[in-house]
């Protein structure tokens, strides 16, 4: 087994969406390539009701997949299809918008305040770009645990971990979405098919992602990053964009820590992106606003009935 390397450790940046949402970004609207097939990964977890409460008002999505995640407080959603609900502590929501859709997602705070979660963004292939939307929403308690004999505890939400398959099926760039906690001072090792691309996000707690002979793996000038002095432990609000291997390695700190670990398979298709509309070329993205302007959007461009 092969031990993936590191290229890449990132801190998550600040930045504003919706109608004044703070949050933090992993990665997102640069090379699409880098983390080919997603797109974005945002975290909006916070402590201060006037940091999310804005929300996500009404806007658009075509040729993607939106996996929200919630971990603390609520969000409320909506659909120009009339679905609507609740995503609450623990629970999943996998929106395929395929040929269009327009939504909204309005957080809310637990009696702490705190409003804590992730969304990720995934690409659809171009035979899929305008597929019927649709969503699969999992409650916490649907989401199978795993453990490892030496305490490690991964949430399989998508695919497929140690013979646990977890309850998201039929997405179109066959992720697997894990949510793993490795115990303090504890060293561990997670198989992840040499295929896929990979990326952990450290979200509690604190650890070193190891080569094959224990120590620490850090970014190269060789591996295309030209990173001088990269942190030498992934701690909070972290990115780890791991390199070939079929295995990600990680030593957990003192205190253990928790992070998504998230592959999948790369579509190696053009992409031609804006706001929140993800295509294939550039005549189809322009296609996209301009249906959404003449009011066919949701028909996939068909006249209106």
């Amino acid at each position: 087994m092969a031990i993936r390397p590191v290229r890449k450790l990132a801190k998550a940046t600040p930045t504003l969406e919706g109608a004044g949402v703070r949050l933090r970004r992993a990665f997102g609207f640069g090379d699409t390539s880098e983390f080919d097939p997603f797109l974005l990964l945002d975290d909006f977890r916070g402590d201060r009701p006037e940091d999310y409460r804005a929300g996500f008002p009404w806007h658009p999505h075509r040729g993607i997949e939106t996996i929200t995640y919630v971990l603390a407080g609520t969000v409320k959603h909506g659909d120009s299809m009339g679905h609507g609900g609740v995503i609450g502590p623990g629970d999943v929501q996998w929106m395929t918008a395929g040929s269009g859709v327009l939504h909204q997602e309005m957080p809310d705070g637990d009696p702490d305040g705190r409003m804590y979660g992730f969304q990720l963004w995934a690409n659809l292939p171009a035979r899929l770009k305008m597929t019927a939307p649709h969503y699969q929403g999992v409650l916490a308690a649907e989401i199978p645990l795993h453990t490892d004999e030496d305490g490690t505890q991964v949430r399989v939400v998508c695919g497929s971990y140690g013979g646990t398959t977890g309850p998201v099926k039929g997405i179109a760039a066959d992720p697997i979405y894990l949510d793993v906690t490795v115990p303090a001072n504890t060293r561990t090792a997670l198989p992840v098919e040499a295929s896929r691309l990979a990326f952990a996000y450290v979200f509690a707690g604190k650890g070193a992602f190891c080569d094959a002979s224990g120590l620490l793996s850090v970014p190269s000038e060789s591996a295309g990053w030209a990173d001088t002095a990269p942190p030498r432990e992934a701690e909070n609000r972290t990115l780890v964009l791991f390199g070939q291997g079929d295995e990600v390695g990680v030593h957990a700190g003192p205190n253990g820590i928790r992070f998504l670990l998230v592959s999948g398979k790369p579509l190696r298709e053009p992409v031609a992106w804006y706001g929140p509309i993800v295509m294939n070329t550039q005549q189809e993205l322009r296609q996209a606003f301009e249906e959404l302007e003449n009011g066919t959007f949701l028909d996939g461009g068909r006249a209106p009935r």
